[in-house]
């Protein structure tokens, strides 16, 4: 990440702990603009946190702000007078990060197999990562296709195990599920979770899927105010309490249930 912020490693256990900033992003677009407030918060390692809110309240520019390329109002200024952007200034972590983009539009003009090989050999001729990711994937299915020619849920998967294949310290996942069907949605909630928990990293993901958000979120953050206009991201809390604020404006109530865990919605 281009920004950096205070971390802080737990001494009892092998967990780090990292913290972001109270910070503000302005975007323009002719004569409108729309305002991001992100509340401070924190995240550590073997940890999801899923990112809740309607179109347009800024969830995509929150996940670009983490990857680096937006740069907050406050780095911005900073800049402009010409300061660094300091750990003092609290910005986010510097970290490595892999980023997997809400909208894919590949350029690449050969096979899945030589698409896989140049961007992430390591993890491309690792067994566990096959094992993990590229078979539950399916990724078997479309190895020798060329990229110009797959389909919308066909390249959501590349895209993901492209994501997961790059080494990092943080997987940035934006819709994961878009262009998949019900069965591959759980297949792909499966992957993410493992990666995370047994690669011990962190992951921050953007989903409207409610049963994979719930399956996949240790916490979230979320989005409150008015679609394109201003908006506020909350610091990461529950799931319970989360879910529940976010559906809170739906007049709908979240439960889980005792026996299986699944969630449940009540009027």
């Amino acid at each position: 990440m281009a920004q950096r912020a205070d971390a802080m490693e737990v001494k009892n256990d092998v967990l780090k702990a990292y913290k972001y900033p109270t910070m503000t992003k302005t975007q323009r677009r002719g004569k409108s603009q729309f305002i991001l407030h992100v509340q401070k918060g924190d995240f550590t390692d073997s940890e999801i946190i899923v990112l809740l809110g309607e179109n347009g309240t800024g969830k995509t520019t929150f996940v670009r702000m983490l990857a680096g390329l937006l740069k907050s109002d406050e780095q911005a200024a900073l800049e402009k007078d010409g300061f660094e952007w300091e750990a003092s200034q609290a910005g986010v972590p510097d970290l490595n990060v892999s980023y997997k983009p809400q909208k894919i539009s590949p350029k690449f003009q050969g096979t899945v197999q030589e698409l896989l090989h140049k961007r992430m050999r390591g993890s491309f001729s690792h067994p566990q990562f096959n094992s993990d990711v590229m078979k539950p994937l399916n990724m078997d299915n479309i190895i020798d296709n060329g990229v110009q020619t797959l389909s919308g849920g066909e390249l959501q998967r590349l895209a993901i195990c492209l994501a997961l294949g790059t080494p990092a310290d943080v997987y940035l996942i934006d819709e994961p599920s878009a262009y998949l069907d019900s069965e591959q949605r759980i297949n792909c909630a499966k992957v993410i979770k493992r990666f995370i928990m047994h690669s011990k990293k962190t992951a921050f993901v953007v989903e409207h899927d409610f049963i994979m958000a719930t399956y996949l979120a240790d916490r979230v953050v979320v989005y409150t105010g008015q679609p394109g206009i201003e908006a506020t991201a909350t610091s990461p809390q529950s799931l319970l309490s989360g879910m529940n604020q976010f559906l809170r404006s739906l007049q709908v109530t979240f439960r889980r249930d005792p026996t299986n865990f699944r969630p449940r919605y009540v009027l």
